[in-house]
């Protein structure tokens, strides 16, 4: 059974940093595409990050772009998003996803597996 759990999220300061991780079990990431979605209050759940199976595509919604990286560990199955620079409109609860399709010019599209989520709130 596919696991996938998130790690690192809390509360920071406006131009703060938080990295999240990410640990599958019962799936492997490991050459395939992964994505980072989030969520914010009264709001749709959007994707923000993802990376192909080679991370020879890596894509960046706009709002995240020069702020964000989405990375793979060298820890088995374990990836990563550095947050950089947050802003309070970063508030929302962070979902990582493997085994997907990331494409450059639309992002990640038909996640099947899903961490429960991390919440992070940017606040002073």
């Amino acid at each position: 059974q596919a696991l996938l759990v998130e790690s690192g999220g809390g509360l920071v300061q406006p131009g703060g940093s938080l990295r999240l991780s990410c640990t599958a079990s019962g799936i492997t990431m490991d050459y395939y595409a992964i994505a980072w979605f989030r969520q914010a209050p009264g709001k749709e759940r959007e994707g923000i990050s993802c990376a192909d199976g080679t991370d020879g595509i890596k894509w960046y919604t706009d709002s995240v772009k020069g702020r964000f990286t989405i990375s793979r560990g060298n820890v088995k199955n374990t990836i990563y998003l550095t947050m950089n620079n947050l802003k309070p409109e970063d508030t929302a609860v962070y979902y990582c996803a493997a085994q997907g399709f990331c494409y450059s010019e639309i992002g990640p599209v038909g996640f099947p597996y899903w961490g429960q989520g991390a919440q992070v709130t940017v606040s002073s």
